[in-house]
């Protein structure tokens, strides 16, 4: 009997542990239905739209500003310096007195000069009459003749040596150096002031001679200045060199600046950039929505929110923007930001960028928009689901 009640209880037990496993295994067979409805949320992106524009190759280079001539002026005279006209910094012409030598010698051999040129003269006259007359032979009135440019070639060496008494300037510019004092003894050929002629100025800059056929005389140069920052200067390529440097493959190009309120000084470091080539009315991108794979470009374009990969051929690159000559058309929206977190296919939501905080042009009279919040430019992860595990466990805790 005992034994009956035994076998009895773990029957009871064993059917009672089939039921459990079963209800467990209906709870697992049974997904959650918001799980099977569950669509993929569209990845923020940022967007850029392909524009109509300008654009243009420039290249790149550096260079110290120099004056286009520069003189030393030097003395022709010896003596005393008694006057001096000009100082640094002041704009001078060419033949403008900058100072003033001692000129008492000078102008007394001067005077004896003409004073003997004025005799010889009246002699010449005399043999002339004589020698119309035939009262005197050929050979005695051309000594007269002869001995008259000997002294007028005096006069003129005597006036020459008393206008060097004056220090003049050779060319015109400003006075960049003053290297002569007041009372001062001179000698012949010693250095008195340094002149710098700065319209225009010139920039000297090296480029590789793979741009030789692209930079020609007369393109346009910007230049920034470090010394005056946020301000842009226009010149022009004045010269090119016909001739390639073997040591390093560079051709010298001198680009002139005529900048007319004087801020340009000669010395200052210039960073420049000269336009190598325009294209009008091009499409253009900015340089950021490239993607490169085998050395073949390609951007994502948004048609209907979903990203479709296009191989693109390209063109100009400047400014940061980039030329496409075919792959794509004006007015398609191209991916600028997030292209790491799409595919073909995927589908995206364009933000806009965080910088788009312009008001709209609006004509007289319409009110203007409340701008609302620009979106941050910042692309979040995808959110990743929750493991399958979880969900099971889940619902097999409500049931």
């Amino acid at each position: 009997m005992h034994a009956h009640r035994f076998l009895s209880i773990r029957a009871t037990k064993l059917v009672l542990s089939a039921s459990l496993v079963l209800a467990l295994a209906a709870c697992k067979g049974k997904p959650d239905d918001t799980e099977t409805k569950k669509v993929d949320a569209p990845i923020p992106v940022e967007a850029s739209t392909v524009a109509l524009e300008n654009i243009s190759a420039t290249f790149q280079g550096t260079a110290t500003l120099e004056a286009e001539a520069v003189a030393q002026v030097v003395s022709k005279a010896s003596g005393v310096v008694l006057r001096i006209v000009v100082e640094e910094g002041q704009s001078v012409g060419k033949g403008q007195v900058l100072a003033s030598l001692e000129n008492e010698r000078q102008r007394l051999q001067l005077a004896q000069a003409s004073a003997s040129l004025r005799k010889i003269e009246n002699d010449f006259k005399r043999q002339s009459e004589l020698f119309s007359r035939k009262l005197i032979g050929s050979d005695v009135f051309e000594r007269s003749r002869l001995d008259l440019e000997n002294q007028r070639s005096t006069y003129e060496l005597q006036a020459l040596e008393l206008s060097y008494t004056e220090i003049r300037a050779p060319i015109s510019g400003v006075v960049s150096q003053r290297l002569v004092k007041l009372g001062n003894q001179i000698n012949v050929g010693q250095v008195l002031f340094r002149i710098d002629d700065f319209d225009p100025l010139e920039a000297r800059v090296a480029v590789p001679e793979r741009d030789m056929r692209s930079i020609q005389a007369g393109q346009p140069v910007q230049m920034l200045v470090d010394a005056i920052p946020g301000q842009v200067f226009q010149g022009v390529v004045g010269r090119v060199s016909p001739v390639v440097d073997p040591k390093t493959g560079t051709f010298d190009v001198i680009a002139q600046f005529r900048e007319t309120s004087g801020s340009l000084r000669s010395g200052m470091f210039g960073r420049l950039n000269i336009v190598t080539a325009v294209h009008e009315n091009a499409m253009v991108l900015p340089r950021v929505a490239l993607l490169s794979e085998d050395g073949k470009a390609s951007v994502f374009v948004v048609n209907n929110n979903k990203v479709e990969r296009r191989s693109v051929e390209l063109g100009l690159n400047g400014n940061g923007k980039t030329e496409i000559l075919s792959g794509v058309k004006a007015g398609e929206q191209v991916i600028t930001l997030g292209q790491n977190a799409v595919r073909e296919g995927s589908l995206v939501r364009i933000l806009a960028p965080a910088n788009a905080m312009a008001k709209p042009v609006v004509s007289a009279g319409t009110p203007t928009p409340i701008q609302a919040p620009a979106a941050s430019s910042t692309i979040p992860a995808p959110t990743p689901s929750a493991p399958q595990a979880s969900s099971v466990a889940t619902t097999a805790a409500s049931n």
